[in-house]
């Protein structure tokens, strides 16, 4: 599993952008976009309105492109080589289909071009809503923690609620709690089982509950600045109360067993040698795993000798450490699991 803050580190974090951010509410009419090459052909790209100027993230740029529906790869080489086709092709149609757009902005920078009725469900309020929940699980530790541009993550072990998948090889019990404030994801609560062995994670996604951000239209002031209507506040102090629920029926031992369960029956589907380099070949294909990552996970496999579907398995979860960015490897985690999950009725097929 990789490692990322400490959670004195996150928490300092969390508590600095609730203090930071702001978010507005604006007509696309009144929203223009300004962007400038530099002597060294590096571009940048801020979005201005109501007197305010903020540069904009990678993250509100695929945005913006989705939302006006100009492909983003075209989206790219324009704001690379062209910025001043982008900017007019981003006015013109900021202006010809206008709507009220939320913009979510911290340090500066604008990191989220959102609906009016996305619902903030920001990691400040998860966090003062779960971290006593977890001091409150008898032995239970968080692992590991982080918060990106896109996710906060909190990855949470239970040392007393464990197994072997076979003799000497333990996992853990544990549970991934995530959430993102500029809609590159729900508030999630997701079984984790956690391999002694080499410190690896797997997330089973489809076993967790999801919390989307929609609701209703949030309310601004004279400044565009979004505040909270009473009945937002209820709505969410109504949500927080739901996660410790959520959070006990995710850890369950019920849950942990059966995916142990797929585990062991994984060892015992052997790849032939000859087949391995294919077979992580067609894997990676199916779950769309980089030719970069495909070549980790060969690596790791031969190099464990444990030429099973379990093996591979690990294989991919030990090449989640590797990679630089923490928002891929949890997600090379959780395409582990659905690796488990769908490539035992296939294993047939890349036999023959």
């Amino acid at each position: 599993m990789k490692h990322g803050r400490s959670l004195q580190e996150l928490a300092v974090e969390i508590e600095r952008q609730a203090k930071t951010k702001e978010d507005f509410i604006a007509d696309t009419r009144k929203i223009q976009m300004d962007s400038f090459k530099d002597d060294s052909g590096t571009v940048s790209s801020s979005i201005v309105f109501a007197g305010n100027s903020f540069d904009v993230n990678s993250i509100a740029h695929s945005q913006i492109a989705e939302k006006l529906k100009i492909p983003y790869k075209y989206y790219e080489r324009m704001r690379t080589e062209t910025p001043h086709l982008l900017d007019s092709n981003v006015n013109t149609w900021l202006n010809v289909n206008p709507s009220r757009r939320m913009v979510r902005t911290l340090d500066g920078t604008a990191r989220a071009f959102l609906s009016e009725k996305y619902r903030r469900i920001d990691n400040y309020e998860i966090a003062q809503e779960v971290l006593p929940i977890i001091a409150d699980m008898d032995g239970a530790t968080v692992e590991s923690c982080e918060i990106t541009d896109s996710k906060m993550y909190l990855k949470v072990v239970n040392p007393k609620v464990q197994t072997e998948v076979v003799k000497g090889d333990i996992v853990q019990s544990g549970l991934v709690i995530s959430n993102s404030e500029v809609g590159m994801g729900s508030v999630s609560v997701m079984p984790l089982i956690y391999r002694l062995v080499c410190s690896n994670g797997m997330i089973a996604a489809d076993h967790g509950v999801r919390k989307f951000h929609v609701g209703r239209a949030n309310e601004v002031d004279d400044d565009y600045k979004v505040y909270a209507s009473d009945t937002i506040v209820a709505d969410e102090r109504a949500f927080m109360m739901k996660l410790r629920d959520v959070i006990k029926a995710t850890t369950e031992i019920a849950n942990f067993e059966k995916i142990v369960g797929m585990m062991k029956e994984a060892t015992h589907a052997k790849i032939v040698s000859a087949d391995v380099p294919e077979v992580v070949k067609l894997a990676s294909r199916d779950y769309g795993i980089l030719e970069s990552e495909s070549e980790g996970v060969l690596n790791h496999l031969i190099r464990n000798e444990d030429l099973s579907l379990y093996g591979l398995v690990n294989a991919v979860t030990r090449q989640a450490q590797d990679v630089e960015s923490y928002d891929r490897s949890t997600s090379l985690e959780i395409i582990a699991f659905d690796m488990l999950g769908t490539i035992k009725r296939n294993h047939g097929e890349t036999q023959g």
